[in-house]
């Protein structure tokens, strides 16, 4: 299998190729133009925003459809210091259930990765970076000892991590990355009890792998905290179904 990767193929123009089996992963298509093609049996999982099949937008369709399937994901939808509490102490109980589940699971579970996915664990310390970049260094402005040195950045963002205290070999145990994490939602949950509206909207700078020049306010910063967390809850439970299940391809 040909692996292509780090190659900028803007403007490519692929005609008659057959791409069956491909495996797209962290790949930008914004813009892309296909005609006559075959999609079938496709699995599509990221933004798809203004997204046209057969001249039907699919996007609406999809949150509707995501909105049904798991209602607490409608509470992203109101970004008022109220929804955002609401969110958060839904979002805590969705993970506290799922703490116990994994707890219940055989040893070693919380490493298994599936189909070249993060692990369970790992999925655990990318949240606390999340936080860390959102909260910490986002709506609190803090600029000292802000990151966790054990969080796992999102790919793109890797090689510039350790400029920021990220330390690319750390490997702590899953108990002490799940300390930290349910220290960071008391974090967000004393900052949710504490701030005022006026404090919500006045502007934060975005972490240093967001574009600076996007103006973001306080409460935006923790809405995208919030975010994270019941995507990567739905990532994390799917992932957890298919060990369950014994279909996980493990990696």
């Amino acid at each position: 299998m040909r692996r292509i990767e780090g190659e900028d193929l803007r403007g490519a123009d692929i005609r008659h190729a057959d791409m069956s089996g491909a495996s797209f992963r962290e790949v930008g298509l914004n813009g892309v133009r296909m005609r006559g093609v075959e999609l079938v049996g496709a699995d599509i999982s990221g933004d798809i925003y203004g997204l046209r099949i057969n001249g039907i937008e699919v996007e609406p369709l999809v949150e509707a459809e995501l909105n049904k399937r798991y209602p607490e994901r409608a509470l992203l939808q109101d970004r008022t210091l109220t929804g955002l509490r609401e969110a958060l102490e839904t979002f805590d109980r969705m993970w506290e259930a799922t703490y116990e589940r994994v707890a219940s699971m055989p040893p070693g579970t919380v490493d298994v990765s599936v189909d070249d996915e993060w692990s369970f664990a790992q999925t655990v310390r990318h949240l606390v970076f999340c936080t860390d970049g959102w909260l910490r260094w986002g709506a609190q402005g803090r600029r000292d000892d802000v990151f966790w040195p054990g969080g796992v950045p999102h790919s793109a963002f890797a090689a510039s991590a350790p400029g920021i205290g990220i330390d690319p070999v750390a490997a702590p145990s899953y108990a002490d990355a799940l300390e930290v994490r349910k220290g960071r939602v008391r974090e967000v949950r004393d900052y949710l009890a504490t701030v005022t509206p006026e404090q919500a909207g006045s502007p934060a700078e975005p972490p240093p792998w967001m574009d600076q020049s996007e103006p973001f306010v306080a409460a935006q910063c923790v809405w995208v905290v919030l975010t994270e967390e019941w995507h990567h809850h739905w990532y994390g439970t799917r992932d957890l179904d298919l060990i369950d299940a014994g279909e996980a391809r493990s990696t």
